[in-house]
C-alpha cells in the first residue's frame, strides 16, 4: 500500500481491499487450499463449506430466498455476459427482443451487438438529461417479442441511480424477465433483489473493498424460477451454468467485504454523500461554470462528475496526478479515445465530454477542502491565459 501520495479518488473504477476482508482470505491460499468440488477428503470438504458460508452469507445480504440463487463468477463482467447471452439462448424460441438503457456499462452493450449476429433485436433506451430512464418509454418499447429488460441500478460515469423496483414491477407484469448490472450499487446501496422483483443481478467484488478477479450473478429461483444456457463448459460447476474450479479465496473475501459494506452503508453514505456536495460547492463557488452531470439526488453517494468548460480533463489529470488520483469517466475503456457514450446520452457535446471529471469517493475520503483546493488550483492554471 502507498504510504505516501496523491489522495485517490478513483473508487468507482476499483477500491483497495479492506484488511478485514485481507484477514478471512489469507487461510485460504496456504492452510485450507482443498478444491471446493473435492469431496471425497477433508481438505475438499473445509474448502466447500468456507464457499457455502459465504454463497449463504452473500444470499442473505442481497435480499435471497437461498444460498443456490448465488453463481460466482471472475466479476461482473462474466456475470453479464451470463446473464444476457445465457438468457436469450435459452429463450430465443419465445423471442428475441431485448431492451436496455443506452447508458449500460460496455460489457452489456458489447454483449448485445454479439447477440444481434445470433439473431436478437435490441432496443437502448434514452435517457434524459439526468441519466433516467422514463418508464413510460419503456414501457411503449415493450414487444410481444420482448424477453429481457436489463437496466444498470447505478451508473459508473455519472452515479444516476434507476427506478429499479419500478421498473421490476412493470417487467413483472409483462413477464419479462429483469436484469440489472449492480456492479456500481452492491455495497452502496441498499439491494433486495426480491423486494425489487429483479431475476438477475451482476456484481463485482473490487467494487466494495473485496479482492478483484471475483463476482457473481443472483439468478432467481422462484417466482419465476430462472435457468440459464451456459456459456462456459468442463465440469458442470455453479449448477451447471458456470464451470470452473471455484476461487475459494476471492469468494471468502467477497462475502466478508459485502458483510461489512452493507453493515456501515448507512453512516458512510451520509459521511460520503456531505463530502461530495461540499467539495463541489467549494469548487463551484470559484469556478461557477462548472456544470454537475446526472441527477441530483438520485445518485451514488461517493460519485461525483462534472463538466469544466474550458478545461481538457486529461490535462487536468495529467497535471494534478503528484496530488490527486481521479479519472475522465469510466476506468473500463481507458484504452479508446473517444467520446463517452453515456455522457453523449446526457446531451453532452464532444468538448463537453472531454472536459468532464469523475470523482470517486471511498472509505479514505476525509479533507474535502485539500481536494477542493487541489482542483481550484489546478483549473485556474489551465485557464490561465498564455503570454
Amino acid at each position: 500500500m502507498l504510504e505516501e501520495g496523491p489522495i485517490y479518488l478513483d473508487h468507482n473504477a476499483t477500491t483497495p481491499v479492506d484488511r478485514r476482508v485481507l484477514e478471512k482470505m489469507l487461510p485460504y491460499f496456504c492452510e485450507v487450499y482443498g478444491n471446493a468440488s473435492s469431496t471425497d477428503h477433508l481438505h475438499g470438504l473445509r474448502a466447500k463449506e468456507a464457499v457455502s458460508n459465504a454463497r449463504e452469507s452473500i444470499a442473505r445480504n442481497l435480499g435471497c430466498r437461498k444460498e443456490s440463487e448465488i453463481l460466482f463468477t471472475s466479476g461482473a463482467t462474466e456475470a453479464n455476459n451470463l446473464a444476457l447471452i445465457g438468457i436469450f439462448r435459452r429463450f430465443r424460441e419465445k423471442g428475441n427482443h431485448i431492451i436496455a438503457s443506452a447508458t449500460e456499462h460496455p460489457a452489456i452493450l458489447d454483449t448485445l451487438k454479439y447477440l444481434q449476429n445470433e439473431g436478437a433485436k435490441v432496443t437502448l433506451l434514452p435517457v434524459g438529461s439526468d441519466g433516467l430512464v422514463d418508464l413510460e418509454v419503456l414501457k411503449k418499447a415493450i414487444k410481444k417479442e420482448t424477453i429481457l429488460i436489463s437496466v444498470m441500478f447505478a451508473n459508473n460515469e455519472i452515479g444516476t441511480i434507476q427506478p429499479i423496483s419500478e421498473i421490476g414491477v412493470l417487467a413483472k407484469s409483462k413477464g419479462i424477465i429483469f436484469h440489472s448490472d449492480a456492479a456500481q450499487a452492491a455495497g452502496h446501496e441498499k439491494i433486495n433483489v426480491y423486494e425489487m422483483n429483479i431475476d438477475l443481478l451482476s456484481f463485482s467484488a473490487h467494487k466494495f473493498y473485496g479482492p478483484k478477479g471475483i463476482g457473481g450473478l443472483f439468478v432467481r429461483s422462484y417466482s419465476p424460477l430462472i435457468k440459464l444456457a451456459p456459456i462456459s463448459f468442463g465440469g458442470g460447476h455453479e449448477r451447471g451454468m458456470r464451470s470452473g474450479t471455484l476461487n475459494v479465496p476471492g469468494i471468502v473475501g467477497m462475502a466478508e467485504a459485502l458483510y461489512w459494506a452493507n453493515r456501515e452503508m448507512n453512516e458512510e453514505k451520509h459521511r460520503l454523500k456531505e463530502i461530495a456536495a461540499e467539495i463541489f460547492q467549494m469548487v463551484k463557488q470559484t469556478i461557477p461554470d462548472i456544470r454537475l452531470n446526472g441527477h441530483s439526488q438520485n445518485r451514488l453517494a461517493h460519485n461525483l462528475s462534472f463538466t469544466i468548460p474550458g478545461v481538457e480533463a486529461k490535462a487536468l489529470i495529467h497535471l494534478l496526478k503528484n496530488k490527486i488520483s481521479f479519472s475522465a469517466g469510466s476506468a473500463c475503456s481507458t484504452i479508446k479515445v473517444e467520446p463517452s457514450h453515456v455522457l453523449r446520452a446526457i446531451g453532452l457535446n464532444d468538448d463537453e465530454i472531454f472536459q468532464t471529471i469523475r470523482l470517486g469517493f471511498g472509505r479514505s475520503t476525509c479533507d474535502a477542502h485539500a481536494i477542493a483546493d487541489i482542483l481550484v488550483s489546478g483549473i485556474k492554471q489551465l485557464r490561465r491565459p498564455l503570454g
